[in-house]
């Protein structure tokens, strides 16, 4: 079977007690998962937790030390990457240099000796499709960062893979055009229906593409689930932290109520377990007002650290009997508030999530 004769709409993934050692490091530790089909799957995590080393593995670039990995209901474990219906784009886009943007994208076509008709056939259908129409003749040395990134996405999708695999495919680009072309493989990948696996370290791209999101740390899995899931329920106080910015504050629990300080927040869950916990606070679940506007039944004192506007909103640093507290004002509908302004701080019940009790300290590495 070759990647062209596969007429296949996304396939599954998945790993079943896959490590990776590199002599005594182990860079991958026992990791189980399944990826569904059709969907698009983002690793995200700091430097060296493991992310690209599973991408590799998957795609048949690093051997398994054990576990084994499917692609649908087909065992790849030992099959070389050549032979599996994957295709890679990676971050230094990988263009042959001495070939023009249609032979780049025509390479792996004519390696597997497809009828000249057809190379040109679907080299001009996913040329047009990547919005590269009229650029066949374009020496790669003559693209623009986003251009050439287009062509390696086109090089990729002609071989009509079940799994695109992508690594830090937009870390090379300016933030404007990274924006504009996380937009464009989101839609391709939806209208195409295929499975694609991306790795990341970004957590805005992270939330704004993916259906499902693998948090990693150190070789293993912290935590999966949707975007929605990961930013409003984390398992852990390091996913809190590494998916959006969170205040994470020692909180007590105590007949029902959840308390910071003596002051007694909102929070809309049940709570049972009684005792010391950590409590979660997104920035934008807490509304910052000067001291002179209190409102009726108070709130937590703090005073201004630091301030940053940021056109309709504003940022703050806010010192409090809780610890450091980052403020995000949404709805800015005045002057930003000067360090050194004494302010309350109250909170939302949406934006709050109590971690489990062994969570016991606000401070992560």
């Amino acid at each position: 079977m070759t990647l062209w004769a596969n007429k296949a709409a996304g396939s599954s993934v998945s790993l079943h007690g896959v490590t990776k050692k590199f002599g005594d490091v182990t860079a991958v530790n026992d990791i189980t998962l399944e990826l569904p089909a059709r969907k698009l799957i983002t690793f995200l995590g700091p430097s060296g937790c493991g992310k690209t080393t599973t991408l590799r593995l998957i795609a048949g670039l690093e051997t398994a030390s054990a576990g084994r990995i499917m692609i649908g209901d087909t065992d790849v474990t030992h099959v070389p990457a050549n032979r599996r219906p994957i295709t890679m784009v990676f971050q230094s886009y990988a263009l042959f240099p001495h070939l023009n943007v249609f032979e780049n994208v025509a390479y792996g076509l004519k390696n597997l000796r497809v009828p000249r008709p057809d190379i040109e056939r679907a080299v001009g259908d996913t040329l047009a499709l990547m919005g590269l129409a009229g650029l066949e003749q374009r020496a790669s040395s003559q693209l623009s960062g986003g251009q050439q990134q287009r062509v390696a996405l086109a090089r990729a999708l002609v071989m009509r893979p079940e799994v695109l695999l992508l690594d830090e495919p937009l870390s090379n680009l300016d933030a404007k055009l990274r924006k504009q072309l996380r937009q464009e493989i989101r839609s391709l990948q939806q209208r195409l229906e295929i499975t694609a696996v991306y790795v990341t370290h970004d957590q805005s791209e992270a939330l704004a593409l993916s259906d499902v999101i693998v948090v990693m740390r150190d070789g293993v899995i912290e935590q999966v689930g949707t975007p929605e899931q990961l930013y409003n329920e984390p398992a852990t106080a390091f996913v809190a932290q590494f998916i959006g910015d969170a205040n994470l504050v020692d909180a007590t629990v105590e007949n029902g109520g959840v308390f910071v300080q003596g002051y007694k927040v909102p929070y809309s869950r049940p709570v049972s377990e009684t005792g010391r916990r950590v409590l979660v606070i997104r920035p934008e679940a807490i509304t910052i007002r000067p001291a002179d506007r209190l409102s009726e039944g108070g709130g937590l004192p703090g005073r201004v650290l630091y301030s940053f506007y940021q056109g309709m909103s504003a940022e703050y640093m806010v010192e409090t009997d809780a610890g450091r507290l980052m403020v995000v004002d949404s709805n800015l509908d005045g002057p930003v508030l000067p360090p050194g302004q004494p302010v309350e701080l109250e909170f939302s019940a949406r934006g709050m999530h109590l971690l489990p009790a062994a969570e016991t300290s606000p401070r992560v590495a």
